[in-house]
């Protein structure tokens, strides 16, 4: 059966496409020294996990100029972040915390294999976070991988956990986050905020009363303060957060998954056995997977265009009319009103009345595009609203150079979505247009 299938698929003349089979999830691997030579590695229950749900992992390995080749594993349908070194502080804090030289030698020594800062990972991962967030392309971040997405949208991170937040609690609500002398055995409390998918996937084994379960625990930084995008889902005694997700981005069914946890699910299993502590634990990757194949097949069809739908000479050129109509206020956009692009005012009016005509958007879309003026309504008002001066852009640099890093992260996001959008108008309206042809000219 499989050498027939293969004999019919190269028999008429095309190769079978895996990426348009299995959608594939990039993974991070880790750095090691064996034998005196550095060794890239993944934990294995990640790709237990990954696999065992539907999807392929591709180990994106740690080597030196890797995050400038990120296109070439396109395409990304997903992205899981896990465990590794500790986040160069410069990325998410102005000043390094106050610690006394012996603390920092305290600390070295105690977490050996986690302090030495590795950059390249650092900036690898990060790409990758910010590539998710821009593209909504389904993202799990396990234990440093959460600590990743929380820097990329702008948070921060206790660099020592025991003695920046621990040393502040109470005795009965200090917490420890990791036991080399019972590494995989040792669990603490945390609880489960209510109405969150961690509620959700534990709500068999959670006490209505107390809300709460046991984690394995092996870090010694954490959450400090929480991006704004995100939501706590569990916090530990100490007020460390355990696990955040960005409600605006979670429907696994839709393809929409950005998420962080703290501790490892897919390690919290019985002693000696693969038996997982409680049901819930492996729903964090079942939910990603799910999310990574919509994702996938939305992708692909948006990406599918029917081989035989030709354009004719009248479509064709308003196609080229609208095109021109947008590359022209992308340029004065970018430059203010003083693009190099020589055009008239009319040319503006087959993009503005392209989108009066295909207002597709949902209210919430309508919404925001009316909070940011964005809703374009005639060629003139639009070219009035984008002839900025240059006073006003300067104004205007330094009003965003203030903000937040995941407001500006935000932005930029709407901006590719908006560009999605009028990607998918443009397309229905095109095939609505062949469509219509055709029809006439069977009649």
């Amino acid at each position: 059966m499989v050498m027939g299938m293969h004999d019919r698929v190269e028999g008429s003349g095309t190769r079978a496409d895996l990426s348009m089979i299995l959608p594939r999830v990039l993974i991070v691997s880790r750095r090691t020294l064996r034998k005196n030579k550095f060794v890239d590695f993944v934990g294995e229950y990640h790709l237990d996990l990954i696999v065992s749900y539907g999807a392929v992992p591709v180990i994106v390995p740690r080597v030196s100029g890797v995050h400038m080749l990120l296109d070439s594993f396109e395409p990304i349908h997903g992205v899981l972040l896990c465990e590794g070194e500790d986040i160069d502080p410069s990325l998410y804090d102005s000043e390094p915390a106050t610690f006394t030289p012996e603390e920092l030698e305290e600390i070295r020594l105690a977490h050996a294999s986690d302090t030495a800062i590795d950059r390249e990972k650092d900036s690898i991962e990060l790409r990758l976070a910010k590539l998710c967030l821009e593209r909504n392309i389904p993202f799990l971040g396990i234990c440093r991988g959460s600590q990743v997405l929380n820097v990329a949208c702008g948070g921060t991170l206790y660099q020592d956990v025991e003695k920046e937040l621990s040393r502040k609690c109470s005795p009965d609500h200090r917490v420890t986050h990791i036991n080399y002398d019972d590494y995989d055995g040792h669990r603490h409390k945390v609880k489960v905020e209510e109405n969150t998918p961690l509620h959700q996937w534990f709500r068999e084994s959670l006490d209505a009363n107390k809300m709460e379960i046991l984690v394995n625990s092996y870090h010694h930084q954490g959450l400090k303060r929480l991006a704004q995008r995100f939501v706590p889902m569990a916090f530990a005694p100490d007020g460390l957060i355990e696990g955040f997700y960005d409600p605006d981005a979670y429907n696994p069914e839709e393809g929409k998954f950005i998420m962080g946890l703290q501790f490892h699910p897919e390690r919290m299993r019985r002693s000696d056995m693969d038996d997982f502590d409680y049901p819930g634990c492996p729903f964090a990757y079942k939910e990603f997977v799910k999310a990574v194949i919509a994702y996938q097949k939305k992708l692909n069809s948006s990406a599918s265009v029917p081989k035989d739908a030709k354009l004719d000479g009248e479509l064709e050129n308003k196609r080229k009319m609208i095109v021109r109509s947008f590359s022209i206020a992308k340029n004065m956009y970018t430059s203010g009103g003083r693009g190099s692009i020589s055009f008239h005012e009319s040319d503006l009016e087959a993009g503005a009345l392209f989108l009066e005509e295909n207002r597709t958007l949902s209210v919430q879309q309508e919404k925001r595009l009316k909070q940011m003026g964005a809703t374009v309504r005639n060629s003139s008002g639009y070219k009035n609203q984008m002839k900025m001066n240059e006073e006003r852009q300067k104004v205007a640099k330094q009003i965003i150079g203030k903000m937040p890093i995941e407001q500006i992260t935000d932005m930029m996001s709407f901006y590719r979505m908006m560009g999605e959008i009028c990607s998918d108008v443009l397309e229905n309206k095109f095939q609505r247009l062949v469509s219509e042809k055709e029809n006439v000219l069977s009649e």
